[in-house]
């Protein structure tokens, strides 16, 4: 039964907030739940979809290839979040690939039930707006830190992003664990130049490494880092 979305909490955090009891049962009805394995592709750039997804569990990269052929990743969609409704809404192509870096759930709702819900609650089409805005203002600030902060601030912010959005385990390691290439198209740098600044940053003590896996043990002096200190 919480597999309905009538009785799911997750889309308190989207849109779907706005729809009625009715509406609910009807995207429900039409929903299919979807499992991608980490790694696996949920849409790629300049696709043309017939749905939007809703992130259930798990975490996706949301990135773009740029024109020397490398991959600049802009967001991270976890619970809640719902990719593909720019596309959809506009009826284009999608802007971004969507790529599961972990084991995701995901509900594929279809552009019809989108859209004919788009035309019959006003509710629904503000929430819409509002969400998209939010998208929007976050693609600004992207933007803002990618040409006025140094490579190494925007990866003190990247680790202090993770920490407070996803957690740390119980050894303070990062919850989410990402590859060193993930954080490269994060900050915009070569994988290789990313490597030597994550060596010095242990150097310096700010963090430890076990193989994959990052902690922090200095926050505030990450924090002292992207603030320019």
């Amino acid at each position: 039964m919480e597999s309905r979305c009538e009785n799911c909490i997750i889309r308190q955090y989207n849109s779907l907030r706005a729809l009625s009891k009715e509406e609910l049962k009807k995207v429900s009805d039409a929903r299919i739940l979807k499992r991608v394995k980490k790694g696996e592709a949920l849409f790629e750039e300049g696709q043309k979809l017939d749905g939007v997804f809703c992130v259930r569990a798990g975490v996706s990269k949301l990135s773009k290839l740029s024109t020397n052929g490398k991959d600049q990743i802009v967001k991270l969609a976890s619970k809640g979040e719902v990719m593909g409704q720019r596309s959809v809404i506009a009826e284009e192509i999608t802007n971004l690939s969507a790529t599961a870096v972990s084991d995701m759930e995901v509900c594929f709702i279809p552009k019809e039930i989108i859209s004919n819900t788009l035309n019959t609650n006003p509710y629904f089409s503000l929430e819409v707006l509002r969400h998209m805005a939010h998208d929007l203002k976050e693609a600004d600030d992207v933007i803002v830190n990618m040409s006025q902060k140094t490579v190494k601030q925007r990866l003190a912010e990247a680790f202090i992003y993770l920490k407070n959005t996803y957690g740390e385990d119980k050894n303070g390691f990062l919850v989410l664990t990402l590859s060193r290439e993930d954080y490269a198209n994060i900050v915009g740098t070569a994988t290789e130049s990313l490597i030597r600044m994550i060596s010095e940053f242990k150097k310096k003590g700010l963090l430890k490494t076990s193989g994959k896996k990052i902690g922090i043990i200095e926050e505030r002096k990450l924090k002292d880092l992207v603030e320019g200190f």
